[in-house]
C-alpha cells in the first residue's frame, strides 16, 4: 500500500509540474501575441494616422442623412 501511495504521489507531482510548465508556455504565447497587437496598434497610430493624416479623411456619407429623413419624421398638424 505504501508503494502505491508513493506512486500516486509521484504522479501528482508530475502532473503539477506539467501544469506549471504548460502555464509558463501559455504565458509566453500570450505575451508575444499581446506584444504583436500592441506593436500593430502603435504602427497604426504613428504611420497611418500620424502627422494629421486623419484630417484628410472624408466620409462617403457626409452630408447625406442616411438614417434620418426629415420628411418621414415631421409631424403633420391638422
Amino acid at each position: 500500500m505504501t508503494s502505491f501511495l508513493l506512486f500516486l504521489s509521484s504522479v501528482f507531482k508530475f502532473t503539477f509540474g506539467f501544469y506549471d510548465f504548460a502555464g509558463n508556455v501559455m504565458n509566453w504565447i500570450l505575451f508575444f501575441v499581446a506584444t504583436g497587437i500592441f506593436t500593430y496598434w502603435c504602427y497604426v497610430l504613428v504611420a497611418v494616422l500620424g502627422n494629421n493624416k486623419d484630417k484628410d479623411y472624408h466620409s462617403p456619407t457626409e452630408g447625406k442623412f442616411h438614417y434620418y429623413e426629415p420628411e418621414l419624421h415631421t409631424k403633420e398638424v391638422e
